[in-house]
């Protein structure tokens, strides 16, 4: 299936919000929905206080603080990488209800300036967990493999990471 280019985009509902009128480079914004990360049927992760990042042509990100994250549920794991907004990321194997899920987490632990709040929050791949869910709904992960974008009935696309888009 071809993807819509993003000349046609799909109009925002009521209480919806546009991915494509999110800035470049992206905002970090605070969030009070509530967060949860299930993994091997156990909540390994739980907040109202989160946040997350918007940028042109992604769902959001939802970045939560460490204290959201069960005792043990994040192992360091080897690798990093750069986000040319935010900075140097390092990883964790998230670990829950005796499954392991190899690298599906990271953090940015000395984040530039204008993302220094995410110091330390963790965010996951939500296609690599059980589920992830904001306010009781179920996340759908963006497509590709690649990028972290957590979609909700809030916003609406087309979104990068479908079969042609990555020049978008």
């Amino acid at each position: 299936m071809r993807h819509p280019h993003p000349s046609r985009r799909t109009r925002p509902g009521p209480g919806q919000e546009s991915c494509w009128d999110y800035p470049r480079p992206p905002a970090l914004e605070v969030s009070h929905e509530r967060v949860t990360v299930v993994l091997g049927g156990a909540v390994v992760a739980e907040t109202t206080r989160s946040w997350r990042v918007l940028e042109t042509s992604h769902p959001p990100t939802y970045y939560l603080p460490r204290d959201a994250w069960a005792e043990g549920s994040l192992r360091p794991c080897e690798g990093s990488s750069h986000c040319e907004w935010k900075g140097r990321a390092a990883y964790f194997d998230l670990l829950g209800g005796g499954v392991v899920a190899p690298r599906t987490a990271w953090t940015y632990p000395d984040p530039t300036p204008r993302f220094a709040d995410l110091a330390e929050a963790v965010s996951v791949m939500p296609g690599q967990v059980d589920r992830c869910l904001v306010d009781g709904e179920e996340v759908v992960p963006q497509a590709g493999g690649f990028y972290g974008g957590w979609i909700t009935s809030r916003v609406v696309g087309p979104f990068k990471g479908e079969p042609g888009t990555w020049g978008w």
